[in-house]
């Protein structure tokens, strides 16, 4: 066994790790807990292709008190990242690159996020920042810095106020809490995904959202990026918005938000 390994089932205050009870039924969601820890009650979603890893990681942290739940692939992560309230995120994932998935999270959400990758360059730390990270972690790392890393990025995170969430580009603003859209003040009627749609390209006006994101974020199903179900909802939209040229199309890569 690594370093790693042991480090991560090493409890780091010495004491000796509580047992779970024999035959307990697994919780669809989160699981938490019986040791109580000043962090009680955080939800930390674990996205890590490895199951080892995963494994590991999710016992070290149930027994430091923390509610987990995981993920293996980004596709997975774009689903779940609403319920958490920190995202702790491997970079490397086998459906979607992993700075892609954070620049997801980050478009639509102000949960914090704290990359974890193997690649030890400045420049992939830097990449993982600048997608949205709060923080990033090279591997191997021991357990005891990530619990300091996750405890001191709460502790910014309570110091700020939450915004609202909600897009503005020109004459278009969605309100994603309200689940409301007008376009120059008039009320704009869409359906759930188309919402969604448009919330996300809305979110990050003149950025290209590929096909890929686009159907793992919105959709769920990040295997299927070449069908015509995100194609039908462009044209919709474009007819509700009055313009074509709301929503540009980017051959061969996916659509991004501009004014007409």
């Amino acid at each position: 066994m690594n370093r790693q390994a042991v480090d991560l089932l090493a409890p780091p205050t010495g004491r000796p790790r509580p047992r779970h009870p024999q035959g307990a039924p697994s919780r669809p969601h989160f699981i938490s807990s019986l040791t109580p820890h000043r962090q009680k009650g955080l939800r930390v979603l674990v996205v890590e292709a490895n199951t080892r890893d995963a494994t590991l990681l999710l016992q070290g942290l149930n027994g430091q008190g923390y509610m987990t739940q995981s993920a293996r692939n980004g596709a997975q992560a774009l689903r779940l990242h609403r319920d958490a309230d920190l995202v702790l995120l491997d970079l490397d994932l086998p459906d979607l690159d992993g700075l892609e998935v954070c620049r997801g999270i980050r478009a639509v959400s102000e949960t914090p996020i704290i990359t974890v990758t193997a690649r030890d360059s400045e420049l992939d730390r830097v990449l993982g920042l600048r997608a949205g990270a709060d923080d990033c972690l090279v591997k191997p790392y021991g357990f005891r810095e990530l619990l300091a890393r996750m405890e001191a990025v709460m502790r910014r995170v309570r110091r700020q106020t939450s915004p609202a969430r909600v897009a503005a580009h020109q004459g278009l603003r969605l309100d994603a809490d309200a689940r409301t859209a007008t376009l120059d003040g008039e009320p704009l009627d869409l359906t759930r995904k188309e919402f969604d749609l448009l919330f996300l390209l809305a979110s990050q006006p003149g950025t290209v959202i590929s096909r890929r994101q686009i159907m793992a974020q919105v959709w769920g199903d990040a295997g299927s990026p070449q069908g015509r179900t995100i194609d039908t909802h462009v044209g919709t939209l474009r007819g509700k918005l009055g313009s074509s040229e709301w929503i540009h199309t980017v051959r061969g890569i996916g659509f991004r938000l501009r004014c007409p």
